[in-house]
């Protein structure tokens, strides 16, 4: 899915237009993935949507906010007239804020940064890059799905094309204030969003060979990042320990023997800097999956999957208190902010049980676990300093999760 949505920060305009400056655009572009299941005419399923506001200049910073979300929807279809669905749904979830006033130029040498990470501001609120589980605060959204469906050929899947339409909020006042100032219309606001994936149509539904499901995963990646607390300690933080875990989601199709989907999962660390500092090392993983089950018995089966996607690393170094606004707008150099991304790649075997549920197998309760290796095929240079070591190591995971 992608789109736009309008998110105008009414107090924060406010603030700069009384010195005189020009608001921050009203709006932000989304992209996301979902996944929605029917059972005669209610329609049940989740989404992951990132928002991105539009970048800001003032002097020497830049202005820029973002937002995330992750919403279950319940809806009810209104018109199926063959190919063509018309649903309308409600949605709850939680959410992520970030607002950050940061140089143009970020530092590109490490030991410069770590000696002076007080370059800006970063505020956020319910802090994803500390772990998936700080992700809070209650969001909705009301909206329309308008779909329509495409064969494929020699395919039980279908491709569907689809439109959303409709109003986010939060409907609780004051959750998203940030160091005195609301934030709460950066997670409101109407949206148009368009978007395409695979789906099985009723008259392919019940092919017993056929199907789509959805797991929540969450596992543990063996690595650490050995050199770069090094470079950490050598400037006087402390090092960053353990290793790092994993939360995230996994849709599959399967059709016969073939597999195909997508993984995404957020890996943190995180910690205190100094007794005046936090920091946090974070890394984002997009995988598209293409592979094969091997062994089929009974509810039990073993398959592999590769994969290839996006991934990036993130390094925050932040002092434990700031100051409100105005003065935070005035007096900025607090915070500091290191990013890189790239391409990943990874080969993965899995075991999967399936647990029939209701008379009819209405569907079935999945248990996976997953074992592989996380290849880079960049440098994820945070400043001058390469983290391609740390990005590289096997990981394990385990999953509980639904499949029609």
């Amino acid at each position: 899915m992608a789109g736009t949505s309008g998110a105008k920060l009414n107090q924060f305009d406010k603030l700069l237009e009384e010195r005189g400056l020009t608001g921050l655009r009203n709006r932000y572009n989304t992209i996301g993935l979902g996944y929605q299941v029917r059972y005669n005419d209610f329609v049940i399923g989740m989404e992951l949507y990132h928002n991105r506001g539009s970048k800001s200049e003032f002097d020497d910073y830049k202005l820029y906010y973002r937002t995330s979300r992750a919403l279950l929807n319940v809806g009810y279809a209104f018109i199926e007239e063959s190919r063509f669905q018309l649903i309308h749904y409600m949605s709850v979830g939680a959410g992520f804020l970030n607002f950050q006033m940061l140089p143009q130029h970020p530092s590109e040498n490490l030991g410069d940064f770590l000696n002076d990470p007080s370059q800006g501001y970063i505020l956020r609120k319910k802090d994803i890059q500390k772990g998936t589980k700080h992700y809070g605060n209650f969001l909705t959204e009301i909206g329309f799905q308008l779909s329509y469906d495409f064969d494929l050929l020699g395919r039980n899947e279908a491709l569907e094309v689809l439109m959303k339409l409709g109003y986010g909020f939060s409907p609780f006042e004051g959750k998203w204030n940030l160091n005195g100032i609301s934030f709460d219309n950066a997670q409101s606001g109407a949206f148009i969003r368009v978007g395409a994936g695979l789906t099985l149509p009723d008259r392919n539904f019940f092919y017993k060979d056929a199907s789509i499901g959805f797991s929540m995963i969450s596992g543990i990646h063996f690595t650490s990042p050995t050199e770069f607390n090094k470079q950490l300690e050598e400037a006087g933080f402390n090092a960053l320990d353990g290793s790092p875990s994993n939360w995230g989601l996994r849709i599959l199709g399967e059709s016969g023997n073939l597999l195909y989907g997508s993984d995404v999962y957020n890996l943190s660390m995180n910690g205190a800097a100094n007794n005046f500092r936090n920091h946090t090392l974070n890394s984002l993983r997009v995988y598209g999956n293409l592979g094969m089950k091997f062994i089929q018995y009974r509810n039990m089966s073993i398959g592999v999957l590769g994969g290839i996607g996006y991934g990036n690393i993130r390094y925050t170094n932040t002092q434990k208190g700031k100051p409100d606004f105005p003065e935070l707008f005035e007096k900025p150099r607090f915070d500091g902010y290191l990013k890189n991304s790239g391409l990943m790649t990874k080969p993965e075997v899995f075991l999967e049980y399936g647990i029939p549920i209701g008379r009819r197998n209405l569907f079935d309760v999945i248990l996976t676990s997953s074992f592989g290796y996380e290849l880079p095929l960049a440098n994820y240079k945070l400043g001058d300093f390469n983290m391609s070591g740390f990005m590289s190591a096997p990981y394990l995971s385990f999953g509980i999760g639904i499949r029609p």
